[in-house]
Formats: structure tokens, sequence, C-alpha cells
């Protein structure tokens, strides 16, 4: 049954997501692609949605996913699956271990996990980055039919551009100012360069 499929499948996301939703991008593509759920294109869009819209990307992410494989019930199913474990351990710790995150061994394992997350994080980025650049079901017909050399030819010059300033823009804002630029002016200048670039 698919309100299941999608509890478990989002619970165990819920339970081994580290790091935040960045952490939990790769686990939830995992998940999503390997049910065939949606393609690699369409979550890429899917993460660009989840990031532009008010609320948690995971929360977000699992109730889209449920939703279109469920309906309401798959949307309350795989949102209650990613929410729960959080919920639950946060209330444990708060009710039952008042001084749990001081604790030497708790801190290394946390200081354990950092390194692994920032490399998850960095993957996801650069799947991302590719993704968007060779659109992958593009590169994979082509592959199959033209060679693997033919790919290069399937790249989206608009995405590489748009990526390469929004990078540029983000670096010289950071190098000037000495402090991130803001995630909602950096999306609102992603949406105008996206209007211009692919109207």
């Amino acid at each position: 049954m698919i309100y299941i499929k999608l509890l478990a499948a989002f619970l165990k996301i819920g339970l081994f997501s580290f790091g935040g939703a960045y952490g939990a991008i790769p686990l939830i593509r995992d998940v999503v692609l390997e049910n065939q759920w949606m393609d690699a294109e369409m979550f890429s869009n899917l993460i660009a949605l989840s990031e532009s819209t008010p609320g948690p990307i995971m929360v977000n992410m699992a109730t889209y996913v449920g939703s279109k494989q469920g309906g309401f019930l798959g949307a309350l199913a795989a949102t209650t699956g990613v929410v729960l474990p959080s919920f639950l351990i946060l209330l444990a710790v708060t009710v039952l271990f008042h001084n749990f995150l001081k604790r030497k061994k708790v801190q290394a394992v946390l200081k354990g996990v950092k390194p692994c997350l920032m490399g998850v994080i960095l993957a996801t980025g650069i799947y991302m980055a590719v993704s968007i650049c060779i659109p992958s079901g593009v590169s994979r017909h082509m592959a199959e039919t033209q060679g693997i050399g033919s790919v290069f030819l399937a790249i989206d010059p608009a995405a590489c551009v748009l990526l390469s300033v929004l990078g540029l823009v983000t670096v010289l804002y950071q190098a000037v100012r000495k402090k991130d630029f803001p995630p909602v002016a950096l999306l609102s200048l992603a949406a105008v360069l996206g209007c211009i670039f692919y109207s």
C-alpha cells in the first residue's frame, strides 16, 4: 500500500538525516529515484520549489512527494514520517536528558558527524549543479544513441551562465560586505535571471 510505503520511506529519511535539509537531500533523492516516484530532473525542480516556498525544505519535499503519489493521505503519511523521528528525539532529550548535549561522548559524536555532513552537502551541491547544467534525461539519451562524447552537446548554456553569475555575485558580495548574501535577495535574483534567460 502506497501510504505505508511513503510513511516507511520518509520515516527512514527523518531518522537518518543529520545536518538538516541539505544533509537529507541525498537520502530523499535516493528514495524518490529508487521508487520511481519522479525522475532526476523533476527532483531538481522539487528542490528549487521547496527552497523557495515557506517552511522547512524536508517537510515541503515530503509533502509534495506524498501528495503526488497518494493525494492528501499520501502527503500526510510522508510528512508524518519525516517529522516524527525529530519530534520524538527532541521530546526525549528535553524531558529526560537535561544535560545530554553537554556530555563529552555526545559532543565527540557530533564533532565526528560534522565533517561527514559537510561532504554530503558539498556532494549534493555538485550533483545539483551538474544536473542543472546537463539535464539527465537528455544526456542519457544522447549517450545511448550518439556515444558518451555527445553528452557535452547537451549542456544547457543558459543554466551554466546563470549558475556562474549567481556564484560570482555571492562570492563578490561576501568579499566586499564581509557577510553572506541574503537568501531572499539571492532567490529573487535567480528568479529574475531565470525569466530573462528562459523567456
